[in-house]
């Protein structure tokens, strides 16, 4: 499979509902005009993102809010 490239400079990040001043989140992109969702670590926001199939990243969100894995009850403000 190719390597995806895309320029995440001017999308807008935002935070978990759950994270308020922690340091320890994730900061996620679903504006980028591609369709695809960016992820990345608010301690680290230079390195690489994390990028998902928009399909693949509601799929995680849907089983989150489940109750599914580590996170449940994780919203992204």
């Amino acid at each position: 499979m190719p390597a995806i490239r895309v320029s995440l400079s001017n999308v807008q990040w935002r935070k978990s509902t759950y994270s308020d001043d922690q340091e320890d989140c994730l900061e996620v992109a679903d504006n980028i005009p591609t369709g695809i969702v960016a992820v990345r670590d608010s301690k680290h926001p230079h390195r690489p993102a994390l990028i998902f199939h928009p399909t693949a990243w509601q799929r995680f969100v849907t089983a989150v809010r489940n109750g599914s894995g580590y996170a449940s009850g994780a919203r992204f403000r």
